[in-house]
């Protein structure tokens, strides 16, 4: 009887484990254009599955988790300006007490740099939160990696 119960209990466990997966509504990929011999521009998409969405860099403090693009130190490329995007939506959110501005369905955040070197590999990391209207998920972070050839 124990033996039978063992088996029960694991035989729920795993069928438990394998509906509770995890929600992954944005997914991301990476682009670039090289615009002369020495700049280029790497694009940042985030494609967001409908019923999300994903804040814009610019949101004030005190709001929810802002968009975040870093991109890691290299001799190979300097960046120039900021990471830009384009116009985002905005909505008032009782929650922050503020407007904060987002994006829906996709959105393309684009980097110029100045190239060091003909080629090289662009990295760095994304931090964004992703909420829909009844919840939003912990904040997370992707590395990225891109070939400007």
């Amino acid at each position: 009887m124990k033996k039978v119960t063992l088996v029960f209990a694991m035989l729920l466990f795993t069928v438990l484990a394998a509906s509770a997966q995890i929600e992954t509504p944005v997914t991301w990929s990476y682009a670039q254009k090289k615009i002369s011999n020495t700049e280029a521009i790497v694009y940042i998409k985030a494609t967001i599955q409908d019923g999300w969405h994903i804040y814009s860099q610019t949101v004030k403090p005190g709001g929810p988790v802002k968009t975040t693009i870093t991109f890691n130190p290299s001799k190979e490329f300097t960046k120039v300006g900021v990471t830009t995007e384009p116009k985002p939506l905005s909505k008032f959110e009782k929650v922050f007490d503020m407007n904060v501005g987002y994006f829906e369905k996709s959105v393309v955040f684009q980097q110029k740099i100045k190239l060091n070197k003909p080629a090289t590999t662009v990295t760095g990391t994304v931090e964004f939160m992703v909420c829909d209207e009844s919840k939003c998920l912990p904040p997370d972070e992707i590395k990225f990696s891109v070939q400007v050839k």
